[in-house]
């Protein structure tokens, strides 16, 4: 079954407003140079487990300078997504890159865009750029789940939820909107299995392929044993979380976590993840001036709101708004990067816009890669770039739907944190966003 968006979303398209046109090579364009990211390991459990956000971003930023040769000089400003750290990882974020290189007059600053606050900083780099306030600017995205997510607290007042059901929907449990979506538009226990099977099943044959090397820095971190002590360095070059051996039937056996006779477990939703990312842009005349190569360019952008309660639908609503504002349809578009907070989110959103499933994340996505949260849309670039080089394939699409915060009475006091994932301490905003790029 098709099913219908049931809250339709009216936003300008004004294709013709759009600053960058597709299939139009402009010396005003902003065009991606480079886009890197760590490898995303397990939260508490893999090789990045003892890193700090600060330090994660670091290798990002380094090799960004490492791989273009760019001057760090040149560089105007950074923007960093992050969702956990305190004081919005600002001072962390400066701190991580003047260690990285970059001088004392590269500006930075961080945004919170929940899920997609990656994403937004790419876009809010490329937005200057188009506006004309810089030249050149980074758009990163870190998230250390292992040392900043489990102590986080976000205080709200209960006048502010008395006054209104949707805003008392933003305090909804992640997982609950994920159980809500799919009772509310019939999506079975089965069905989401199998959409995570395959996430898997890409994942681990992009990796087995080497699919991933192109995208993926190498770093050398430093692990501790669980009483802290006996550090170890270890090479973390690999996403961790894929499991090549997943199955419908392992996955049947998982019990579902948040409601009665749901169907939202541990092995249909995104797993915890550390890791970062970053993407280098730039007007095109500056990058060919400066001879640096060229993978693609920055296009549109959309943001949209819809029902925290069923928060999931976003990229649902976000995605047609992008399309229509480059001036395509959904057809044009070869490769969708989905974010995968929840197999029924997703699978709503390929099936409400009737995507064919082998343009949805063809190397897998965040239920078998994972899920760093501010670190995810910018990983999303840096996996599309590279797929879409490869496939000999032009337009592409990055996409997540939204939610933040911690709930009063989180389910982890009753579950073991091992056979959960991150929906249980998250909490619905109940956004969307998405992005169109250009491959060169």
């Amino acid at each position: 079954m098709r099913p219908s968006l049931p809250y339709p979303i009216r936003l300008s398209a004004a294709a013709e407003a759009q600053p960058t046109k597709l299939g139009l090579k402009d010396p005003e364009d902003v065009v991606v140079v480079a886009a890197v990211r760590t490898a995303l390991t397990k939260g508490r459990k893999g090789g990045l487990k003892d890193t700090k956000a600060d330090e994660l971003l670091s290798f990002v930023f380094k090799a960004i300078i490492t791989k273009t040769g760019i001057d760090p000089n040149l560089v105007q400003d950074i923007c960093v997504g992050n969702v956990d750290g305190r004081g919005g990882l600002a001072t962390p974020s400066r701190m991580a890159a003047l260690a990285a290189g970059f001088p004392e007059t590269t500006s930075i600053f961080t945004t919170n865009r929940q899920c997609s606050s990656g994403l937004q900083a790419c876009v809010s780099i490329a937005t200057s750029i188009q506006a004309g306030l810089i030249d050149i600017g980074i758009g990163a995205g870190v998230e250390s789940m292992s040392n900043d997510y489990f102590n986080r607290n976000r205080v709200t007042s209960k006048k502010i939820a008395d006054c209104t059901p949707a805003a008392a929907d933003c305090l909804v449990p992640m997982g609950i909107t994920s159980e809500n979506v799919a009772a509310d538009y019939g999506l079975t226990r089965l069905e989401q299995d199998e959409f995570s099977v395959l996430s898997h099943q890409k994942a681990a044959a992009a990796q087995a392929a080497g699919y991933f090397k192109e995208e993926i820095i190498p770093v050398t971190a430093i692990v501790y044993d669980k009483n802290g002590e006996n550090p170890k360095e270890v090479l973390v070059d690999q996403d961790d979380g894929i499991r090549a051996n997943s199955s419908v039937e392992s996955l049947s056996k998982l019990k579902a976590v948040f409601k009665k006779d749901g169907t939202t477990t541990a092995g249909n939703a995104s797993q915890i993840s550390d890791g970062a990312a970053a993407v280098l842009l730039m007007k095109r005349k500056v990058a060919i001036s400066l001879g640096m190569p060229i993978l693609g360019k920055y296009v549109t952008s959309a943001v949209v709101g819809v029902p925290p309660r069923i928060m999931g639908v976003g990229p649902a609503y976000a995605i047609p708004v992008a399309v229509e504002r480059a001036g395509i349809s959904l057809d044009d578009v070869d490769i969708y990067e989905i974010n995968e907070a929840f197999a029924s989110q997703a699978l709503y959103t390929v099936r409400a816009l009737g995507i064919p499933m082998e343009k949805v994340n063809p190397k897998g996505g965040a239920i078998a890669i994972g899920h760093p949260l501010g670190c995810t849309g910018a990983r999303q670039i840096c996996t599309l770039f590279p797929e879409l080089k490869r496939t000999n394939k032009r337009i592409g699409i990055t996409s997540m739907c939204m939610g933040s915060g911690k709930q009063k009475d989180n389910i982890q006091n009753r579950i073991s944190y091992f056979l959960m994932s991150f929906a249980d301490m998250m909490c619905p905003v109940g956004l969307g966003m998405a992005c169109v790029w250009e491959r060169e």
